[in-house]
């Protein structure tokens, strides 16, 4: 078997565009992967440049033994079939350390064809540490190591307008790059003395002549195949000691900076011409909200009515009888209905996720998905629920049957086969639900839960207001213990 370098395989060479603050198993599945894709479609021809995310650089070194070069291997299902495929990605360059080279990270500053910053550093990664000096080597945060490379570029090529930078952060915080925006101008303010003259230039170059995207990103990157690496590696004939599992499907939504036009950034960034599923948006707000609606509500409710039903697999859970049909429910007729994207669009994507649910690749438990059930459901399920009884005058039996599961969950004990029910959440929650279910009485113990708006609810308030809701939660908790969890999924469908 044959070492995986550039003297083994083939790698491209083209010209350094991308600045790409994280080496880790999702940026490499996710970003890498469609930069590649983007190079070998259309006129892109971009390679990216590594910063080493943290201190510890045994990634790094691994990748750098391999002269950067590593396959994507996507597993799953897509548009109905099963996919297992690999692709070698060759787009990184090289990798450097803010740590151990920082005159060369703002080397890059100076580079002219540098015109993209990715970034994923953790949600923690965007934020503001005022300890942050411009003169340090490096700063501790994200922000100010990206700050400092925009003022090299800004004195470098003194404030020309055509060499601002696109920055699209992928952390996993809702309007990222409208928080990563706002931290960059508050150094500039903190760092002004050290700025001087530069300051009042400098700020307005950085907010008129760069172009800072809030991204939602959406693939499962399980990461390093442990397992399998042996076979994997007989496969592809190289030793590859950095390959890369992730799930087939992939979607990027880029929202346009409020300086740049839709048309201007996909003819800077072409990925929805290389056929990738890339949505550049005046918004991202209704896609993160399709994402948590979609995909994470269904989550929410199918774990508890699954695992009490007998069924440990979401998998197993989608291709069920009874629960199938339950899970279509919950999705198209119930939460589908709450959002407001067109309805094929939508359909589309709730499609997407089923085959997602349905990887024959992986085995996802349903218990791993029920630590803090209540919390999840407040801010998964609960604004379906609302929006749903205002728009059809009645309430979604599937998502309150769904409540109606966590709440018996969080009663605990055992299955009908013996397998345990060990709920996972807030003291306090578990507290409250033990102290209701000791009551014996369903009524209390559905006007208790639902009560709870300091500890649960939050803005939602006492939700026993919400008319019709407490006598239906009582009607399923009675209909669970009386018939079984499977006889009260099937009584609604």
């Amino acid at each position: 078997m044959k070492v995986l370098n550039k003297l083994t395989a083939p790698k491209a060479t083209a010209p350094e565009r991308i600045i790409q603050f994280g080496e880790g198993n999702f940026l490499r599945a996710f970003v890498d992967w469609i930069v590649k894709n983007m190079n070998e479609t259309t006129d892109f021809n971009a390679s990216v440049v590594l910063l080493q995310g943290t201190p510890y650089d045994f990634d790094m070194k691994l990748l750098s033994s391999q002269d950067f070069l590593f396959h994507v291997n996507l597993q799953g299902r897509l548009n109905g079939e099963i996919v297992n495929s690999f692709k070698r990605v060759d787009v990184i360059s090289r990798g450097l350390s803010p740590w151990g080279q920082h005159d060369a990270v703002l080397g890059l500053a100076v580079q002219p064809e540098i015109r993209f910053v990715i970034s994923n550093t953790t949600e923690a990664g965007i934020s503001f540490d005022p300890q942050c000096k411009l003169a340090d080597t490096p700063p501790a945060s994200y922000p100010a190591k990206l700050t400092q490379i925009l003022y090299t570029r800004y004195k470098a090529f003194n404030g020309d307008p055509d060499k601002g930078l696109i920055i699209m952060p992928c952390e996993l915080i809702f309007e990222n790059g409208h928080h990563l925006k706002k931290f960059i101008n508050d150094y500039i303010d903190l760092w002004k003395e050290e700025l001087g003259a530069d300051y009042e230039g400098f700020k307005n170059w950085f907010n008129t002549y760069n172009y800072v995207c809030a991204t939602l990103v959406d693939r499962i990157v399980p990461g390093f195949p442990r397992k399998e690496i042996a076979s994997i590696q007989e496969k592809l004939g190289y030793k590859d000691n950095v390959v890369v599992q992730g799930e087939a499907f992939h979607v990027w939504v880029i929202e346009r900076p409020e300086n740049m036009t839709i048309e201007q950034l996909r003819a800077e960034f072409p990925a929805e011409k290389a056929g990738l599923n890339v949505i550049i948006t005046d918004s991202e707000a209704p896609y993160h909200e399709r994402k948590v609606t979609l995909l994470n509500g269904p989550h929410t409710v199918l774990s508890p009515v699954s695992y009490l039903s007998g069924v440990d697999i979401v998998r197993d859970a989608c291709n069920h009888p009874v629960l199938g049909k339950y899970i279509h429910k919950v999705q198209f007729d119930e939460l589908m209905q709450t959002l407001n994207l067109p309805m094929d669009e939508l359909q589309a994507y709730g499609e997407s996720v089923l085959e997602r649910f349905n990887n024959p690749f992986v085995d996802h438990q349903v218990t791993s998905i029920m630590l803090n059930s209540f919390p999840k459901y407040q801010t998964r399920d609960l604004p379906g629920v609302k929006t749903y009884l205002e728009r059809k005058g009645e309430l979604p039996k599937g998502l309150v049957l769904g409540l109606a599961a966590i709440i018996t969950y969080y009663k605990g004990g055992k299955r009908a086969d013996g397998a345990p029910i060990q709920p996972k959440d807030d003291q306090k929650i578990m507290d409250l639900l033990t102290e209701l279910w000791a009551t014996g009485d369903t009524r209390k113990v559905a006007e208790g839960v639902l009560a709870a708006d300091q500890l649960i609810w939050k803005e939602h308030g006492d939700l026993n207001k919400i008319p019709g809701l407490t006598d239906l939660v009582v009607e399923y908790l009675d209909s669970i213990r009386d018939k079984g969890m499977l006889a009260t999924v099937e009584s609604i469908l």
